[in-house]
């Protein structure tokens, strides 16, 4: 988007019905080296900042009378609020409107001025209120920039979905449960609601609740003073105060001990926070963020998650679904990643072949969103040419145990392959799912199945034969 001084002056429109009043100020803002354009009515001044935006050469002020024929300061001040980037306005009032002008601040203006106007003050009054916009762009720019950071790909409805309700919770300061299967992208959800939100500006901590010793916890949340235990050897600030002004994340909520859930739930209610070893409260200006792959309201009904504190995050619940609820988004997903993998490595950005896209396409993703971005990094470094081909692919499922595929997930017993006993009896069933869906890919073929697989037909029928797929 171009800013307001890409193509010369600072621009500065004048909305008021006073044809002298309009004269005065055009004048004087032009000696102070303005591009000054003025409308005699809302509307006009309406359809003037919208040629401006169309010529990317957008006001950077706007100075409206309050009254107006056809459309007044009132209604101007509403449809410029609707822009996505819209300029501040100062409200010029007659002696009788000043609680109209108050009541047009409270609306969004920046400022007002009372007639008649004095020189001075209108300067002084718009140098300030081009500062106070120029900071506002720049923290807008900020966001924008940490939402592209942080994006949600795909065009899934249920992404689309998504996106909706973080675009209608952004702006809000309420709790927000994140919840989905591992590997779904629960944090970069919370870092996109953090870079939607007026704090995007402020600090996002992120806190693995499951990687913190229970013995450490609430120091690390919640800091400590010098010596208030063995090893408290300096005063530590925990990341509730770290996160001032800005988002806690609580990673992995349900791993939380049930000491620590009783403070946080305090911490919660009372917006304060109290360092170990201390009396002393500390007021906290945070918005708080939580997410789990844990059932939490089953963890309620057994006892190993408080129930207050469950409600108390759960105001705003949001649920990211699994890759394998919008397959539709794999192909940008995995472009997405290559081209990611491309800007680290400096190398030109690879493709996918049609037949690597229906490969993927055709699994199940027990990982989701993580294990097909680190496939993609896989895939890229065996790749020797400009296009990823399904034998770069499966090089990688044929070391591991690979993506399930969907309804398929499941050993030949019926039995969960990720609920095998023992490592032997994993890698068995792993095995034996892989060969078993390459076969039926290849409608029963042996010999293409064993030139596939890179082994021999004879090593391909004793497999078989093992496993009872003949």
């Amino acid at each position: 988007m171009a800013d307001n001084k890409s193509k010369g002056r600072t621009v500065i429109l004048v909305a008021d019905d006073d044809a002298d009043v309009r004269l005065a100020l055009e004048m004087s803002l032009s000696y102070e080296g303005f591009e000054v354009w003025t409308a005699k009515d809302g509307e006009e001044a309406w359809m003037r900042l919208q040629k401006g935006i169309e010529e990317a050469k957008p006001a950077a002020l706007v100075l409206s009378d309050l009254k107006m024929p056809r459309l007044d300061g009132m209604g101007l001040l509403e449809k410029i609020s609707s822009l996505e980037s819209p300029p501040p306005v100062i409200v010029i009032s007659g002696h009788g409107d000043v609680e109209v002008a108050v009541a047009a601040m409270q609306k969004g203006a920046a400022n007002f001025l009372e007639k008649p106007l004095e020189d001075n003050r209108l300067r002084a009054t718009i140098r300030a209120t081009l500062r106070q916009g120029e900071l506002t762009q720049e923290n807008r720019q900020l966001r924008h920039k940490l939402v592209q950071n942080w994006e949600l790909v795909g065009q899934s409805q249920a992404i689309e979905r998504l996106r909706q309700q973080l675009k209608q919770v952004a702006l809000s300061d309420a709790a927000v449960l994140i919840t989905g299967e591992n590997g779904v992208g629960k944090e970069v959800v919370a870092r996109n609601l953090h870079a939607q939100s007026p704090r995007a500006a402020a600090p996002f901590i992120a806190v693995n609740c499951a990687a913190i010793p229970a013995e450490l916890i609430e120091s690390q949340l919640f800091g400590h003073e010098k010596g208030s235990f063995t090893g408290a050897n300096d005063r530590h600030i925990g990341h509730f105060e770290a996160a001032e002004g800005g988002t806690l994340f609580l990673d992995e909520i349900g791993d939380m001990p049930a000491e620590a859930q009783s403070k946080v739930l305090r911490a919660l209610e009372s917006h304060e926070v109290v360092r170990l070893g201390s009396s002393t409260g500390r007021t906290v200006n945070i918005r708080v963020l939580a997410a789990t792959n844990a059932d939490l309201a089953a963890e309620v009904e057994a006892g190993s998650f408080r129930m207050d504190l469950f409600y108390r995050l759960n105001v705003v619940p949001l649920r990211i679904p699994a890759l394998r609820e919008r397959k539709e988004d794999i192909p940008l997903l995995a472009a997405h990643f290559l081209a990611k993998s491309a800007e680290r490595t400096g190398l030109p950005s690879l493709v996918l072949s049609p037949d690597a896209q229906t490969l993927l396409l055709a699994q199940g993703y027990p990982g989701n969103v993580r294990q097909l971005r680190n496939l993609m990094e896989g895939a890229a470094i065996f790749s020797d040419g400009t296009t990823i081909e399904p034998a770069d692919i499966e090089q990688i499922l044929a070391n591991g145990p690979g993506l399930a595929t969907p309804g398929q997930g499941t050993s030949t017993s019926g039995q969960d392959l990720f609920e095998a006993p023992t490592f032997e009896e994993f890698k068995i069933q792993a095995e034996t799912l892989f060969i078993r869906l390459r076969l039926e890919r290849n409608e029963g073929n042996i010999k293409r199945t064993a030139e596939e697989l890179g082994m021999q037909r004879s090593h391909l029928y004793k497999k078989l034969d093992r496993y009872g797929l003949r």
